[in-house]
């Protein structure tokens, strides 16, 4: 499904990622829960949960890294 706003991201996404990084997960998960709402569209077994959620996470890598001691930065 897909988020109306960051704080309905899962507290896994919350409590790891600055406001800014979750804005662009939530965005990028968005995106991909519409793109490939039909499974014809997806390839594999993913589902439209899995896929979404992948790249979301690809999205937030692309402008963040996970540094030392755990926290993201942007890069």
């Amino acid at each position: 499904m897909p988020y109306a706003s960051t704080a309905d991201l899962p507290e896994s996404v919350q409590t790891v990622l600055p406001l800014h990084a979750q804005g662009i997960f939530k965005d990028a998960y968005n995106n991909a829960w519409e793109e490939y709402r039909l499974p014809a569209s997806r390839h594999g077994h993913e589902t439209r949960q899995e896929i979404s959620y992948r790249i979301a996470w690809c999205a937030v890598n692309r402008i963040y890294q996970k540094g030392d001691g755990g926290k993201w930065h942007r890069i």
